[in-house]
């Protein structure tokens, strides 16, 4: 009996690219991957475009490898993503972007090397950033070597989503169902035996990307605060600091004043003291704020997604 692979693949208002990734994945897995049988698990962000009905003439068409799930409303990648790892049966669940930036020609050489190691997960890593903003670029770096000094979890910097893994690390990813999830870190918050290989950027072959600078920022920020707790300590070392300047400011001005006979005096310093302190102040509250907003989320407990629609059934399914 063979193995089979299961290739989860999130999609939002993808209409020009899922043919052409099927197209080209069907190339790869009839040349070079012929021991293994292939399920595709595309998931239907939300689109707002043709996306959904190519989903569904390609699941006719090749009903024994093409599967869809289609959410009610854009809940995002990472509930996408969550989604079609639930979904995924293969005894290996490969993870990959259907804009063909995740070249599909690296999945044997992948393959090849998750089952001849003792590996448990096969990630991919670019090494160039060619065509893409340099601004982008430059802080994407910076984030990389911030959330690897600032939490106990090690992402490589250029690390893709794309990756094969085994059904046991699978199974342990599924296994952190938190509402709030960075699945970069969660990849490597489960452990197991994790390589990579380097690749050259691909620009997509069609359409646009989904992702702003703005965007991006957030998720990282999101990324941060899932896996570490700096940011609340640099708050309370912040709020210690102005109270000891503080402290010192007034034995000065009281020295000052008793044996220099020079009153204090300056309403625009004042005001700069004034601000200033309550700027650290609001910055405190608004760190606090964004975790214990997490764990208002957490707390009530809703579903990751909805599902409206899935190949073979039309019933909606919570998770």
């Amino acid at each position: 009996m063979k193995e089979k692979i299961s290739i989860v693949i999130p999609c939002y208002n993808e209409e020009p690219m899922i043919e052409l990734f099927y197209k080209e994945m069907s190339n790869v897995s009839k040349n070079g991957l012929k021991t293994y049988d292939f399920e595709y698990i595309f998931v239907n962000d939300g689109s707002s475009d043709r996306t959904l009905e190519i989903m569904r003439k390609l699941s006719v068409q090749n009903p024994s490898e093409v599967r869809y799930l289609s959410f009610s409303r854009n809940f995002g990648k990472e509930a996408a993503l969550y989604a079609g790892l639930k979904a995924a049966s293969g005894d290996f669940i490969v993870v990959m972007d259907v804009d063909l930036q995740d070249p599909p020609s690296l999945l044997p050489e992948m393959i090849n090397l998750l089952k001849s190691d003792d590996y448990d997960c096969v990630g991919t890593r670019r090494t160039t950033r060619v065509g893409e903003p340099p601004i982008r670029s430059f802080f994407a770096k910076q984030f990389y070597k911030l959330i690897n000094r600032i939490t106990d979890i090690e992402i490589v910097d250029g690390a893709r989503d794309y990756r094969i893994m085994t059904r046991q690390m699978t199974d342990s990813v599924l296994s952190v169902s938190e509402y709030n999830r960075f699945s970069k870190g969660i990849f490597s918050w489960v452990g197991y035996n994790t390589t990579y290989i380097n690749y050259e950027n691909v620009e997509r072959m069609a359409g646009k990307t989904n992702w702003s600078f703005w965007g991006l920022f957030k998720y990282s920020l999101d990324g941060i605060v899932s896996f570490s707790e700096v940011p609340l300590s640099i708050s309370s070392f912040i709020g210690l600091f102005s109270f000891i300047v503080s402290i010192l400011m007034a034995i000065f001005f009281t020295v000052r004043t008793v044996l220099f006979n020079n009153p204090t005096e300056g309403w625009t310093s004042l005001m700069v003291v004034i601000l200033g302190l309550g700027g650290i102040q609001l910055f405190s509250i608004g760190i606090l704020g964004k975790y214990v907003g997490k764990m208002f989320l957490e707390a009530k407990k809703r579903p990751l997604f909805v599902i409206k629609e899935q190949s073979g059934t039309g019933d909606e399914t919570n998770e």
